[in-house]
């Protein structure tokens, strides 16, 4: 992190911790206290219905270990069923053009100060540590949260700065994005002003899915360092826990 910060960043990161989606790792923790598999649930508004199917609830086991950076999950969320816009305006179906393929997902957006750009960077630090065929099979999907300001453009010029050229950049309308999004127990509002500035959230967790099944069934945290994907990528990309 720099040590100067703008007057824009210094806000963004005043508010972002209050609303930032809540972190599903978390719960492993008191998954292990109580040694009891636990059933958690993450995002707001009314998404009470369970099972894989909507990716309303994830199962966390109770063991886990707590020391790594990776949460597997017992019930793994399904793929979102979302078509939106990549980064030269051409509609994408997550479903489709990932499918059979390792994939890491994230929900961010482009004006995010800290979180996401660093989740990003992090990323791609780890894939250029694999052998040339798994870099060119994994897939990092970013999917904004603030589609209002992140344009196909935006993003095709954040991405490769911030990330990997190879990133997938996917915009659209809100209301999908959110649906989406919720499929995979991420719960995120609208972006909105405050003092006359755009507040947005995004999520807290990158959603590993395997190319074998289809099924997010990792998730890492905001803590997740360049090291951990370095370490886990080469599993994941095989479609095995890591």
């Amino acid at each position: 992190m720099p040590v100067q910060k703008t007057a824009d960043q210094a806000t963004d990161e005043r508010t972002r911790p209050s609303r930032r989606a809540p972190l599903i790792a978390a719960a492993v923790a008191i998954a292990a206290a109580l040694a009891v598999t636990l059933a958690v649930g993450v995002g707001g508004g009314d998404d009470t219905a369970g099972g894989p199917g909507n990716g309303a609830v994830a199962e966390v086991s109770a063991e886990n270990d707590t020391t790594k950076a990776a949460t597997v999950l017992d019930r793994p969320f399904t793929k979102p069923d979302l078509v939106l816009t990549d980064t030269k305006g051409q509609k994408f179906d997550l479903r489709a053009q990932t499918k059979g393929k390792p994939t890491l997902i994230y929900f961010g957006y482009t004006h995010c100060p800290d979180v996401c750009p660093m989740t990003m960077s992090n990323i791609a630090v780890a894939k250029k540590e694999l052998p040339k065929a798994d870099q060119d099979k994994l897939q990092v999907v970013f999917v904004t949260t603030d589609p209002e300001r992140d344009t196909p453009a935006e993003l095709a010029k954040w991405l490769p700065a911030a990330g990997d050229p190879s990133f997938t950049g996917l915009t659209g309308d809100f209301s999908a994005i959110q649906a989406g999004a919720r499929q995979m127990g991420i719960g995120i509002d609208p972006p909105k002003k405050e003092n006359g500035k755009v507040v947005s959230m995004h999520g807290a967790q990158v959603i590993a899915f395997s190319p074998t099944t289809d099924q997010g069934y990792v998730l890492y945290g905001e803590d997740t360092t360049v090291e951990d994907y370095a370490k886990d990528l080469p599993k994941l990309i095989k479609g095995e826990n890591p």
